[in-house]
């Protein structure tokens, strides 16, 4: 049998090409290699978005459209929705009455989303305590491994620290899931911080070529270019790391006309509005048929929340038989 391996995104806007390349093209790669769960993280999504929370199904679906039309394949991967299995909540509940609250505390992530949105009160039990519905998330489906960068091997270690205690205190054998890492080529926003829906700094995956255009005009470049006839200095550059990475055939020829003052950047924006309008087309067009059809998206949750429910009751059961629950 093949391992099994759970991953999922926050439903809380449009996906874009941050996504694209730090999760979903290693998602396609995988699903061919293992037992694949990928969730519709929802409940992770109300603990930022509990204020107005009304839009939080309908981005679900329209997450679930992007990952289509990125190659994620329902016949190869379970594809499903968190709130629809209530094992989650059920076993988050279990893990968060061993679970001392130095570890949420110690968690750098939390401190970091703290800040990132602070515009809204976060400082709350649900927000503090979600490392523990994502290790309920893990362990419910016995995910052996999880696929993650560098910067959340945090979050897996105290996924690890609560099995290890769990099974120390009750016996039991719930899985240690082990990272999964993934290299992705790092891709900053239009304004050269990190890309992010919260920064409106992002290209999305369904973006029509003429907003693609507008975002690539606002881009970032070479500070110490001031004039055209300036050399440029490619390799702190924003604009030229997309080069890099969506036309790696090219980017020699860019480096060459931007070091050598040969292409104004106002010319070479243009151009890569045109490289991104051109790479995500194959997408956007999938993209349109799987919104255009009829609840297609609505039945492949289903369908996926079925397999997971039926995954999940073996552990949340196997977890209250240790309790004598």
């Amino acid at each position: 049998m093949k391992e099994r391996i759970l991953s999922g995104m926050r439903p809380t806007g449009a996906l874009h090409l941050g996504h694209l390349l730090g999760a979903l093209q290693n998602w396609v790669t995988l699903q061919n290699q293992y037992e694949c769960f990928f969730m519709v993280a929802d409940w992770h999504a109300l603990m930022s978005e509990y204020e107005d929370p009304k839009e939080i199904r309908l981005s679900g679906q329209r997450m679930v459209v992007d990952w289509l039309a990125c190659g994620i394949d329902p016949e190869k991967s379970v594809i499903f929705r968190q709130s629809d299995v209530s094992a989650h909540l059920e076993l988050a509940f279990i893990l968060g009455v061993l679970t001392p609250l130095s570890w949420l505390e110690r968690n750098p992530t939390y401190k970091e989303q703290l800040r990132e949105l602070s515009a809204r009160n976060l400082t709350t039990y649900g927000f503090l305590g979600y490392p523990i519905l994502q290790a309920a998330d893990i362990l419910l489906y016995r995910a052996a491994k999880v696929p993650i960068g560098v910067d959340q091997l945090a979050h897996l270690e105290l996924a690890r620290e609560i099995v290890r205690k769990f099974n120390s205190l009750y016996g039991g054998d719930l899985v240690e899931p082990m990272p999964l890492l993934t290299q992705t080529p790092k891709l900053l926003g239009i304004d050269g911080r990190k890309m992010s829906k919260s920064y409106d700094n992002s290209v999305a995956l369904g973006d029509e070529p003429e907003a693609i255009f507008r975002k690539a005009q606002k881009m970032f470049t070479d500070p110490k270019r001031i004039k055209m006839t300036d050399p440029g200095h490619p390799d702190q550059c924003n604009v030229y790391s997309y080069y890099k990475i969506f036309t790696p055939e090219r980017h020699r020829e860019v480096y060459d006309y931007c070091s050598n003052a040969k292409k104004g950047c106002t010319d070479c924006k243009k151009d890569v509005g045109k490289v991104l309008a051109d790479f995500l087309g194959p997408i956007r067009e999938r993209r349109n048929r799987w919104l255009a059809s009829n609840g297609k998206i609505e039945e492949i949750l289903q369908q996926g929340a079925q397999r997971a429910r039926s995954a999940a009751s073996e552990t949340i059961n196997q977890v209250k038989k240790m309790l004598g629950i």
